[in-house]
């Protein structure tokens, strides 16, 4: 099975749950149990959040989420072109958050590395960042 899709949102947090219900529609031809759907939404919830709260924190801006399905892997990217990330290995320590007064945990980056195989940001100052992911979906007993 091979199948891929775009989809391009402003950055405003009502789109973050658009954004999880369009990756949970994407992935449902796959059969994925409710644990793999949970870890895949909540991966995207916590990408999406930070492009719209980090990529572009006094306006609104344009977030592109791209996802593909080979065979069962599942490649997810969000891209925003917002203010980018001065030190991304910094920004994926747990615990670590640039907007500390705004009750921000600063465990989005870490959510993310739980719930996929494997993660990847990559990031300029003032040129945006992206966020590529990848998550094996298990084989459903039917």
């Amino acid at each position: 099975m091979k199948n891929k899709m775009t989809i391009k949102f402003d950055s405003v947090s009502q789109n973050e749950c658009f954004a999880r219900n369009v990756i949970a529609s994407f992935i449902l031809p796959l059969n994925p149990s409710v644990s793999d759907l949970s870890d895949v939404k909540t991966a995207v919830s916590e990408a999406v959040t930070n492009s719209i709260v980090h990529g572009y924190p006094d306006c609104v801006g344009e977030v592109t989420m791209t996802a593909e399905i080979c065979d069962r892997d599942l490649h997810i990217i969000i891209t925003d072109s917002g203010i980018g990330i001065d030190d991304v290995d910094k920004a994926l320590e747990p615990f670590f958050t640039t907007k500390p007064d705004d009750e921000r945990s600063g465990m989005g980056f870490t959510i993310i590395k739980t719930f996929m195989d494997e993660v990847k940001v990559v990031s300029k100052v003032n040129s945006g960042t992206k966020i590529e992911m990848i998550k094996t979906i298990s084989k459903q007993a039917v």
